[in-house]
Parts: structure tokens; C-alpha cells; sequence
């Protein structure tokens, strides 16, 4: 009986090694509820942290070491006193670079419309085939969004298939009322765009930037930074033919937010000419982060 029931034990775990994709840190934060019994977030946080690291997302196995990195801040700003809650949430991923210890960061956003119901001891549930709730939808997205963006960083276009798995998912969440879904949520600025943006031809040479940027001088640097810095330079003018005034332009938006202190690190290292063309470029292609880039003008 012993040996069965360690043989059963040793299935599960390796189950449930095999399902996991995703190494997601979960953090459910508070400073505007008040209340002295926080329990419900503290089990709120582990029903989502279980939930994104136990679903297996990824057509490919997945080694431990392979598993995507990424981190999910909810800030709980309303709850009822019982299962409805409302928030943001900040969603962040990154990729290693190749023979370094640097991790390159591939998404970064925060999300403002997050409106869900959670009742204690709940286990969070999700299907591919019907809209179960808000709360596993939406970290069912951003689940097929980072590894649709991690994909792309290593082949390219490797995350079209993911890319599609999340705009499954916001069509079937757009029969719920919540927000996020539809195309005029939230000023244009939603988890609808971001999908639409993804899956949308128009936005290829960005996905494809991404590839070069990553795998053709990122990965490069350790062994070669003066190689990798020029490639990378060699690439920003893709960046000024990215038309960020298109409606819900908001993959460029989340590249910036991700990319621009990156950007600013390499080429403060670059010589004179490549920085300033840099500046330049970037500036212009983004003007909202004009202030970091102009800093490059004075790095000697």
C-alpha cells in the first residue's frame, strides 16, 4: 500500500511539473481596503498564483528552467466585504539573454479595468470553450499574450498561434459585461486592442523587430557588445514607420513602456554617432519618453 501510494504521489508531481509554463509571482496588494481580516486576499493570491503556474498554456514542454518569467501586482482599490472586486493590474515579463544574467524585460502594462467575483476557498476555473469568469479570462489572456511575446523573441512571428489562443479569449469574454473586451473600453486603451494589435498584419514589423532585437543583438552582446549595439542601431529606423496614431495603437504603446529605459542603457554605451542618431530616432518614434532619450545627448 505504501509503494502504491508513493507511486501515485510521484505521478501527480510529475504532472504537475509537466503542466507548469508559466514561473508567475503573484502579489495581491491592499492600502485602500479597510479591513482587519485580509485572509480572503491572502487566499486570493494563492488561487491565482496556482492558477497561472498550474494550467499547462504551452503546446511545447516546457523544461523548469524554460518557464516564462513573469509577475502579476493586483492592487485591489474596492471589494464589497464579500466576492467583488476591483483593481488594476500590472502585468510584467522578461527573457534571458543569452551566456548573461540579464533578463531582457518583453512586457510591461497596467492594466486599469479589472472587475471580477472571487468568494473564499473558490478554485479559479477556465475553459478554452466558454466564458467562465472574468478573473480567469483575464490572466488566461495575459498567460497566451507573454508567451506569444516570448515566442516571437526567438523565432519570428513563433507567437502567432498564442496570439490567436488570446483573441479566443476575448471573444468569448465579450459576452460578459465587463469592460476590457470591446473595442471603445477604456479609451481605446484595452486587453481588445492589445489582442487586435497582435494579430493585425499592420503591427508584423514591430514583431519582427522584436526578433532581430533580441536574438540578432541582444544575445549577441556578452560575446560581442560592440556587434550587438550596432546591429540594434541599424534597426531603430524600422521603428519610425510604426504608425502609433492608428485607433487603439496599443502594442507600440506596451513595447515603449517595456523597452525605453532598455534602449536608453545599450546606447548610453554607444559612440557619439550612434547615440545621437538613437536620440534622434527614438524621439521621434516616441516623443512620450523624449526626456529618458535626450539624456543620451550628454553620455560621453
Amino acid at each position: 500500500m505504501k509503494k502504491l501510494s508513493l507511486y501515485v504521489l510521484l505521478i501527480c508531481l510529475s504532472y504537475s511539473a509537466f503542466g507548469q509554463d508559466l514561473n508567475a509571482r503573484v502579489s495581491v496588494l491592499t492600502p485602500k481596503i479597510q479591513t482587519t481580516n485580509k485572509r480572503i486576499f491572502t487566499e486570493l493570491e494563492t488561487a491565482m498564483k496556482t492558477f497561472l503556474n498550474g494550467h499547462k498554456w504551452c503546446a511545447d514542454q516546457v523544461e523548469p528552467q524554460e518557464r516564462f518569467d513573469c509577475t502579476f501586482v493586483l492592487n485591489v482599490t474596492s471589494w464589497d466585504g464579500s466576492s467583488t472586486f476591483s483593481g488594476e493590474l500590472q502585468v510584467q515579463s522578461s527573457r534571458p539573454v543569452f551566456n548573461s544574467m540579464y533578463s531582457s524585460p518583453v512586457m510591461l502594462l497596467n492594466d486599469k479595468n479589472i472587475d471580477f467575483t472571487y468568494q473564499q476557498g473558490q478554485t479559479i476555473d477556465y475553459s478554452d470553450q466558454i466564458f467562465t469568469s472574468n478573473l480567469s479570462s483575464i490572466m488566461a489572456f495575459y498567460a497566451y499574450i507573454i508567451i506569444g511575446m516570448d515566442y516571437d523573441t526567438f523565432s519570428r512571428y513563433g507567437g502567432a498561434q498564442y496570439f490567436a489562443l488570446a483573441q479566443n479569449v476575448v471573444n468569448l469574454a465579450q459576452t460578459s459585461t465587463y469592460t476590457g473586451w470591446k473595442a471603445f473600453d477604456n479609451n481605446n486603451v484595452s486587453r481588445y486592442w492589445l489582442s487586435e494589435n497582435l494579430n493585425d498584419k499592420a503591427y508584423e514589423s514591430l514583431r519582427s523587430f522584436m526578433y532581430d532585437y533580441h536574438r540578432n543583438g541582444l544575445d549577441i552582446m556578452a560575446d560581442n557588445p560592440g556587434k550587438g549595439v550596432k546591429v540594434i542601431a541599424n534597426l531603430l529606423p524600422a521603428l519610425q514607420q510604426i504608425d502609433r496614431t492608428r485607433l487603439g495603437a496599443m502594442y507600440p504603446l506596451v513595447f515603449y513602456t517595456a523597452k525605453s529605459d532598455e534602449l536608453v542603457s545599450i546606447f548610453s554605451k554607444a559612440d557619439p554617432q550612434d547615440r545621437i542618431t538613437a536620440m534622434n530616432i527614438l524621439t521621434q518614434a516616441d516623443p512620450g519618453d523624449g526626456n529618458k532619450y535626450a539624456t543620451l545627448q550628454s553620455n560621453k
